[in-house]
């Protein structure tokens, strides 16, 4: 690849206690080629070997012809996939990253995205690539944010018929790839999302800045298999108590974005809040085959009020003219 703006290319890794599959994404990044310049792997206290593997790998990319860093950030606590990403991403910047390449720990990368990435590096700061499932079928990923509902709405049909990119305004933080000067112009990822949603805002952020595109390269694999079911305009995968408790939480912390840029609407806030309720019952009932786990909803719901009513509430502050 060419070095205009291509240089101080880093993945940033969050993880925790998903040491086998941690392994399996270390191995799938030694195969990418060209290489990434850095790793930052963000360790949220995991309780396993996750230590061991991150220092196993650290080995392993110092004694390629060209060697890699991995740098291990390990956490004295638990911040959820938000607050890993938060500090990741400032961890990445401070090591002088000009791209970050976000993802879980739970994926595997195609050997050639970076290069499939390249058409696009020189035209935009926020892109995020296509994915294939666990079982390698491509996996559904395309939506635009309402901001009258504060909620997703999937975008029906194939978004690449006609180009190989889609204009969208959210964000992935499964595999979403930004520039350094994106991330400074809208702050850190926000670490009090813990989980659910701040990738999502996230992206509508950068959006209202500049273009975010999802583009027709694949460059990830879904590692960690996942009951779901294919509703034709998307897929719908399984949960958990603790993100479902989460997405309804949350719900105040995307009320306050959009008041920030001046986009509430009460009364559709309200309604893409039933939607987003409706959305995890089905998921409840469609996927997982019950209905327990549906207090921990109302138990979100209850303290996304609190937060939506916190008068002082700041969003998280811009990294312009910071070094």
């Amino acid at each position: 690849m060419s070095p205009t703006r291509r240089d101080d290319f880093f993945v940033v890794v969050t993880t925790y206690n998903r040491q086998e599959y941690l392994a399996q994404l270390f191995d799938s990044l030694a195969l990418l080629k060209p290489a990434p310049d850095g790793i930052v792997v963000v360790d949220n206290a995991s309780t396993d070997d996750t230590p061991a593997v991150v220092a196993a790998a650290a080995s392993r990319f110092a004694s390629l012809p060209v060697p890699i860093p991995v740098i291990h950030h390990r956490l004295q606590e638990n911040t959820g996939g938000s607050g890993g990403f938060s500090v990741g991403v400032e961890r990445a910047l401070a090591e002088g990253a000009q791209w970050l390449w976000l993802m879980d720990d739970d994926v595997t990368a195609v050997p050639g995205a970076i290069a499939a990435f390249g058409p696009w590096m020189d035209k935009y700061d926020a892109l995020v690539g296509r994915r294939y499932d666990s079982l390698g079928e491509p996996f559904f990923w395309q939506n635009n944010f309402s901001t009258f509902l504060g909620f997703p709405l999937p975008v029906a049909g194939d978004v690449f018929a006609t180009s190989n990119e889609f204009a969208t305004n959210v964000g992935c933080f499964e595999g979403m790839l930004l520039h350094a000067n994106a991330i400074r112009s809208v702050g850190l990822p926000d670490p009090r999302f813990f989980l659910n949603w701040d990738d999502t805002m996230y992206g509508w952020q950068i959006s209202l800045e500049r273009p975010v595109m999802y583009v027709n390269a694949f460059v990830l694999h879904k590692a960690r298999e996942q009951r779901s079911i294919d509703l034709g305009i998307r897929h719908l995968n399984d949960s958990s108590d603790l993100s479902r408790f989460y997405v309804m939480r949350n719900r105040g912390l995307v009320g306050q974005y959009l008041r920030v840029h001046g986009r509430y609407n009460a009364f559709g806030f309200a309604l893409g809040t039933i939607l987003t309720a409706g959305k995890e019952i089905f998921r409840l009932i469609g996927v997982e085959k019950t209905l327990r786990g549906s207090a921990r909803l109302w138990d979100g719901w209850r303290e996304s009020r609190r937060i939506l009513a916190d008068s002082s509430w700041k969003p998280m502050p811009s990294l312009v003219g910071k070094s």
